[in-house]
Formats: structure tokens, sequence, C-alpha cells
């Protein structure tokens, strides 16, 4: 799987919004904890984003809507994948890959919370 360096001022602030949540809360919690306490936190910082964002499929003429669901797009320029698992597999970061085919943004953060140091847990990906 093709890893990227983080480029964009956009991932850097939410990579440090996620840290910040991180280190209020440590590992082991559930996904959906740590997704709510960022928005709240990309929300207070005025940064606009979309949860669970519904992602359609196209194959020929068909059609399939809402197939996938991304956790996150903020300002339509990022799409961020929370996980809190033991590890991250490339199952994810394949997720990760077609959230950014289908959703036509350009880079795509991929982190887990459950992990000691939040930066050993993210990912960036950009759209090839």
């Amino acid at each position: 799987m093709p890893v990227t360096l983080v480029t964009s001022p956009l991932a850097q602030t939410v990579i440090g919004h996620a840290i910040s949540v991180h280190r209020a809360l440590g590992p082991g919690l559930f996904e959906h904890a740590y997704g709510q306490c960022l928005e709240y936190e990309l929300e207070s910082h005025g940064i606009a984003f979309r949860r669970q964002v519904p992602l359609s499929l196209t194959y020929g003429t068909l059609r399939l809507a809402d197939v996938f669901r991304a956790d996150l797009i903020v300002e339509d320029e990022l799409v961020v994948e929370l996980k809190s698992i033991e590890r991250l597999l490339p199952i994810h970061h394949a997720q990760a890959m077609t959230y950014l085919k289908l959703s036509g943004v350009r880079q795509a953060l991929l982190i887990n919370f459950n992990v000691r140091k939040l930066t050993d847990g993210i990912k960036s990906f950009l759209a090839q």
C-alpha cells in the first residue's frame, strides 16, 4: 500500500486535534467515543466537516448508492477514517484508499486510537 507523509496543513491540524483527544482519553475506548470527541474539537475550532458520509459505487451502468460510509470528510479535502483496534491491517489501508477513490478527495488519514502514542497509529494516504 502506498503510504505518504502528511503534507497538508489541514491534515496536520486534524492530527493535532486527534492527539489532544488521545492525550485526554488514552487508548481502550470504543471508536465512537473518540469520533465524537474529535468532532467536538473540530467544531470548537471552526473546522467544517461531515460525519458518516455515504459513498456510492458505480460498476458499469449499475450504481450502488450509499454502500460505504466515511467516518469524516473534513473541509471537503480530507477523509478521516477512525479505528480503535489492536493494530491496523492491510484491509484498513485498502478501505482508506477506496474511500479516497469514491469520494474524489485527495488525502485520507487512517487514525487508530488504540495505541500508546497516537502518532504510531496514524497513516496518511494520497489519491493516485
